[in-house]
C-alpha cells in the first residue's frame, strides 16, 4: 500500500513510472552501503556532542552580539568546539567569512608574505582560486603582492607525482595547498589517508612548510579529518557540510594557533585579530547546524552514492564509481554534451523546495573561465550542502551533483534529473 502511494506521489511530482521503477530497483540494492554511511555518521555525531559538552556550551552561547563583538562567549566557545572536533590548537569560525573561497584567501594571504612561494602538489585548484593566486590576473591577487606559485599535476592514474613534487619544493616554498575535493575535474577526491601520506612526504623534505587543506565538501565524510594526519590548517565553508544546512553564511579556518591568528589578523585587522567580529544573531544556527552536520552529510552521501549507481548503470562515466569509497559529497557525472548537462541541472532545480519553477541557464559567472550552469533552489543562497548541481559548459561536459539535507530529497533530485533527460530522449532506460 505504501509503495503504491509513494509511486502515485512521485507521478504527481512529474516522475514517469519507468523512471520510478528503474531508480527504485537501484535504491533497494544500497541498504548495506547506506548502513556503513550511518555508522560513520554515528561516530561523528558523538564526536561533535562530546566537543560541545567538553567546551561547556550553554544557552548563553546562543545569544547575539553587536558592534565590536568584544567578549562574545558564543563565538569564542564555538571556535573552541571546532578546534576540539578537528583536534587543533585554535579555530576561526566567523560570519564575516563570505564563502569558502574567501576563507581560503584569508588563510593564504594571512600566512604568505612577499617573496614566498605557494605550491599545489595536486594540480590546478578550483576555478575561483585562480584569481586569488594570480594564475588568472586579478586585482589584489597573491601574485600582485609578490607571492609566486608553482604547481605539480597528478599523474594520469591520479597518483601523486612525488618525483616532481620533490623538485618543486625549494627555499621559497612557504605553504603547500592541498585541495581535497575534485573541483571541476574528474580526478578522484583525496582520502584523509592519502592526504596524510602527501603531508608526510612534504614535511620530510621541508619540515617547516605550512600544509593547508581545502576541506570543502569533505567534513564528516570520514571519521578522521586532515588535521588528524598532519595538516597545519584546514579551511572550509559553513554553507557546505559543517553548517548542517542551517548556517546562513560563514567559513572556518582551524589549525595551529600561530597560523589561525595570522588569518584572523587578515580577516579583521593587525592588532585586533580574533578579538572583534560581532555574531549578529547567527550563533544559534551555527551551533545547531554543526550539531546536525554529521547526519546531514550522511544524507548527502547517500544521494551521491545513489547518483553514481543510477548514471553508471546508464553507461555514463562517474567519479567516484558506484563501488568506490567516498571522501567527499560530490558526484561527478560525465554526460558528454552540453544539452545533457543543462537537462540534468533543470531536473535538480525542478526538484527544489525553493524556486522549483525557475529554469537555470548557463551564464558567465564571476571567477570562472567558461559559462557555468548552477541549479540550487535552496533555503540559503548557494548552499551546496542543500540539493544542488553545477558544471562548466565545456568538454568533457561533466556535471557535479552534491547535497541533500535529507536522503529522500536527494533521491527525488536524482530521479528528476533523470526524468528531464528521459523526456528529451537524451538517455535510454535499460
Amino acid at each position: 500500500m505504501e509503495i503504491a502511494m509513494t509511486r502515485e506521489m512521485y507521478k504527481e511530482m512529474g516522475i514517469d513510472s519507468e523512471v520510478f521503477d528503474f531508480c527504485q530497483k537501484i535504491a533497494s540494492g544500497l541498504t548495506e552501503r547506506f548502513s556503513k554511511i550511518d555508522q560513520i555518521a554515528e561516530y561523528n555525531q558523538l564526536k561533535v556532542v562530546n566537543a560541545m559538552q567538553q567546551c561547556r556550551a550553554s544557552e548563553a552561547c546562543l545569544y547575539a552580539s553587536s558592534g565590536y563583538g568584544y567578549n562574545d562567549v558564543g563565538r569564542d566557545t564555538l571556535e573552541d568546539i571546532y578546534a576540539a572536533v578537528f583536534h587543533t590548537e585554535a579555530a576561526l569560525v566567523r560570519p564575516q567569512i563570505a564563502c569558502g573561497t574567501h576563507a581560503l584567501a584569508v588563510a593564504l594571504s594571512g600566512n604568505l608574505r612577499p617573496g614566498d612561494e605557494l605550491l599545489s602538489p595536486v594540480g590546478k585548484p578550483y576555478d575561483t582560486l585562480e584569481e586569488v593566486i594570480g594564475i588568472r590576473p586579478s586585482n589584489g591577487s597573491l601574485a600582485e603582492y609578490g607571492v609566486s606559485y608553482r604547481q605539480v599535476d597528478l599523474l594520469e592514474d591520479g597518483e601523486f607525482d612525488y618525483e616532481n613534487i620533490r623538485k618543486a619544493i625549494n627555499e621559497k616554498t612557504k605553504l603547500v595547498t592541498i585541495q581535497r575535493s575534485k573541483g571541476y575535474q574528474t580526478r578522484p577526491t583525496l582520502s584523509v589517508a592519502r592526504i596524510g601520506e602527501l603531508i608526510s612526504f612534504v614535511k620530510e623534505i621541508k619540515p617547516d612548510v605550512i600544509c593547508m587543506v581545502d576541506n570543502c565538501y569533505g567534513e564528516f565524510v570520514e571519521t578522521m579529518e586532515p588535521t588528524d594526519v598532519g595538516a597545519d590548517l584546514v579551511v572550509g565553508s559553513l554553507i557546505k557540510n559543517p553548517g548542517g544546512g542551517l548556517a546562513p553564511i560563514g567559513g572556518y579556518i582551524a589549525g595551529k594557533k600561530a597560523y589561525v591568528d595570522n588569518a584572523a589578523y587578515r580577516l579583521t585587522s593587525p592588532g585586533l585579530g580574533k578579538e572583534v567580529g560581532a555574531t549578529l544573531g547567527v550563533n544559534q544556527p551555527f551551533y545547531q547546524g554543526f550539531f546536525l552536520a554529521p547526519t546531514v552529510t550522511a544524507n548527502a552521501l547517500k544521494g551521491a552514492v545513489f547518483a553514481a549507481n543510477v548514471y553508471e548503470r546508464l553507461g555514463f562515466s562517474v567519479v567516484p564509481d558506484s563501488r568506490e569509497s567516498r571522501h567527499d559529497i560530490i558526484q561527478a557525472v560525465t554526460l558528454d554534451s552540453a544539452e545533457r548537462v543543462i537537462a540534468f541541472c533543470k531536473g535538480i532545480q525542478a526538484a527544489a523546495p525553493i524556486d522549483s519553477y525557475v529554469d537555470p541557464e548557463p551564464w558567465a559567472m564571476p571567477g570562472y573561465d567558461s559559462d557555468v550552469i548552477m541549479a540550487a533552489g535552496a533555503f540559503v543562497q548557494g548552499s551546496s550542502i542543500e540539493l544542488s548541481a553545477d558544471g562548466p559548459i565545456k568538454p568533457p561536459y561533466a556535471v557535479y551533483f552534491q547535497g541533500g539535507l535529507t536522503w529522500e530529497h536527494a533521491k527525488f533530485g536524482i530521479m528528476m534529473s533523470l526524468q528531464k533527460l528521459y523526456e528529451k530522449e537524451l538517455v535510454q532506460l535499460p
